[in-house]
C-alpha cells in the first residue's frame, strides 16, 4: 500500500485548495514574506541532503552533464508547454484573478512548484524507500513542507497547485511499484550521492523561490536520473585509480 505517496499527493491538493480559498484574505507582503521562508526552508533541507553526500567528483559531474543534457533536450521548455496545458482546463473553473503576476511570472513560478513537488531527491527517494520497506517517514516529513508550501503558493496561483498532485501521485507511485527492481542495485553510497544530487536541486529551487537567481531547475531534472550509475562507475573505476 504506498500510503506515504498517497499522503504527500494529499497534502498538495489540499494544501493548494485551501491556499486558493485563501489566497485573497492575505496581504500581498504577507505572502511575499512566507515564501522567502519557504525558499529559507527549500535551502536548508538541499543543505541538509547534501552534507551526507560520499562522493563528490560523481555528484558534480552529475549536475553539469545531467542538466547539460536538459538544456540540449530544452526540457524546461517542454515543461513550460505541459505548465501552460494544465492551467488550460483549471482555468476554466477556476481562472487566475492575480493582476499583479504576469504572465511570465505565473509560468516560472508555476514550473518552480512543480519541480519542488514532482523532482525533489527526498519525495523520489521516499517513494523507493516506502516501496521497498514500507516506511513512510521520509514522504510524510516532506508532506508537512508541501502542505504549507502548496497552500502559500496557491494564496498567488490559486487552485492550479492542487493539480500538481496528480503528476506527482503517477510520478512517485510509478517509483514506488519500480522500488523492488531499482533498490537491490543500490549500495548506501550510491543513495547518499542521490539524495545530495537532489539536495542541489532543492538548493537551487530556494535560490529561485525568493527571485535571487532563476536556475534552471527543470532542465536539471535529468541529474537524478544519472547520479547513481555515475556514483557507482566512480567508486569501482576510478576511485581504484586514484
Amino acid at each position: 500500500m504506498p500510503t506515504g505517496v498517497i499522503i504527500n499527493a494529499a497534502s498538495v491538493l489540499f494544501g493548494g485548495l485551501l491556499g486558493g480559498f485563501l489566497g485573497d484574505k492575505f496581504s500581498e507582503q504577507f505572502k511575499k514574506d512566507i515564501t522567502l521562508i519557504f525558499g529559507v526552508c527549500s535551502m536548508g533541507m538541499g543543505i541538509y541532503s547534501i552534507a551526507p553526500m560520499k562522493y563528490m567528483p560523481a555528484v558534480i559531474f552529475a549536475l553539469v552533464i545531467g542538466t547539460g543534457i536538459g538544456l540540449w533536450m530544452h526540457l524546461g521548455k517542454w515543461i513550460d508547454k505541459g505548465a501552460m496545458e494544465m492551467q488550460k482546463p483549471i482555468s476554466k473553473f477556476f481562472p487566475n484573478n492575480n493582476s499583479d503576476m504576469s504572465q511570465e511570472e505565473f509560468i516560472n513560478t508555476l514550473v518552480t512548484v512543480i519541480v519542488l513537488f514532482c523532482a525533489s531527491g527526498t519525495g523520489i527517494y521516499g517513494s523507493l524507500d516506502n516501496g521497498m520497506t514500507g516506511d513512510t517517514t521520509i514522504l510524510i516529513s516532506k508532506s508537512v513542507l508541501d502542505f504549507f508550501t502548496a497552500a502559500i503558493f496557491a494564496c498567488n496561483l490559486g487552485y492550479v497547485v492542487s493539480i500538481i498532485a496528480i503528476p506527482q501521485f503517477i510520478l512517485f507511485y510509478i517509483l514506488f511499484l519500480l522500488a523492488r527492481f531499482i533498490f537491490p542495485l543500490t549500495t548506501p553510497n550510491m543513495i547518499l550521492d542521490f539524495k545530495a544530487c537532489g539536495g542541489f536541486l532543492m538548493l537551487a529551487t530556494g535560490f529561485r523561490m525568493v527571485k535571487l537567481k532563476m536556475f534552471p531547475i527543470a532542465d536539471m531534472i535529468p541529474a537524478m536520473v544519472i547520479i547513481m550509475p555515475l556514483s557507482w562507475i566512480w567508486a569501482n573505476w576510478f576511485l581504484p585509480l586514484l
